[in-house]
């Protein structure tokens, strides 16, 4: 028998226990894995270590008290330079945060991925982000003798992330100009879970001619479901684009007093099919213009 790895979104969140480290793939406001996000808002999971090139995704489990501690390059909505929720959770100093350059996130993801507990690097020497982070450092064995940060593995229970298309053996297809460091959450977790725009049975029977956008083999997928508009309101390219309205709407409301219990049903829903609704349906997301840089 072929391996089915269909899930409900249910099944998926149920998989994420208390006090796991989850990480989110995409890219402030590009690619996020809202859908799924929003099934972790809806459940009673608490206590999450959070690692993220953040934006919304990061916003909203930080204003529902998800995270116990952030692990972080950014936090931002692009035209709204850093994310309202988020920003309210740091200032509160309710979250224990790890503060990353990017490269070094992106090198401590592979560092997982690679099953080392470290790799060295130059980003970051002279920064305040090693002290602050309590990163330590290394010297080279060879002649040169040169002293490196060592980037600590960013070992992940659990990574979430939002695909194009994917079949039901967890084959994944990924456009767009950007992969956003996906493959590494990927291959850094123990269990991936993949929402995507099309799922199809198998995808050397329906786009063997896109094989090359296969960004990481089926071994890495724990489970798939389809979610089309599962992005929203980040970005999907070449599917649809971010909605900044959406977004203007979340960050206003969390001015004072932001109160997230009393917005939460507005920017989750009940179920997605209820958040769907509320937006105009997958035809309103379809419709939303991809931006131009």
């Amino acid at each position: 028998m072929m391996l089915d790895k269909r899930m409900s979104a249910a099944e998926i969140a149920a998989q994420i226990k208390d006090g796991m480290t989850v990480g989110i793939g995409g890219w402030g406001p590009r690619r996020k894995p809202m859908a799924l996000v929003r099934e972790l808002l809806r459940s009673d999971v608490k206590d999450l270590t959070v690692v993220a090139y953040g934006g919304a995704d990061v916003g909203m489990l930080c204003a529902a008290g998800k995270v116990r501690k952030l692990v972080f390059a950014f936090v931002s909505l692009d035209a709204i330079p850093l994310e309202p929720w988020f920003r309210k959770s740091r200032e509160s100093g309710a979250l224990e945060v790890l503060e990353l350059d990017e490269g070094m996130f992106q090198w401590g993801l592979k560092a997982a991925a690679f099953g080392l507990p470290f790799l060295p690097t130059r980003v970051g020497l002279g920064t305040d982000l090693a002290a602050l982070g309590g990163l330590k450092t290394v010297q080279s064995p060879y002649d040169d003798g040169e002293t490196l940060i060592a980037m600590p593995a960013l070992k992940l229970d659990v990574a979430l992330l939002h695909v194009n298309r994917s079949d039901r053996r967890g084959n994944v297809q990924v456009f767009g100009p950007d992969s956003y460091y996906d493959e590494w959450f990927a291959k850094a977790a123990a269990k991936t879970f993949v929402s995507c725009e099309e799922l199809v049975d198998r995808m050397e029977d329906h786009y063997p001619e896109q094989a090359r956008d296969n960004l990481f083999e089926r071994c890495f997928v724990s489970g798939v479901i389809e979610m089309p508009g599962g992005a929203h309101p980040s970005s999907m390219p070449p599917h649809y684009g971010w909605d900044m309205k959406a977004f203007k709407a979340y960050a206003a409301a969390a001015k004072d007093p932001g109160d997230w219990s009393a917005v939460q049903d507005r920017f989750v829903g009940a179920n997605e099919a209820d958040y769907l609704n509320s937006i105009g349906g997958k035809e309103a997301v379809a419709a939303l213009p991809l931006p131009i840089f």
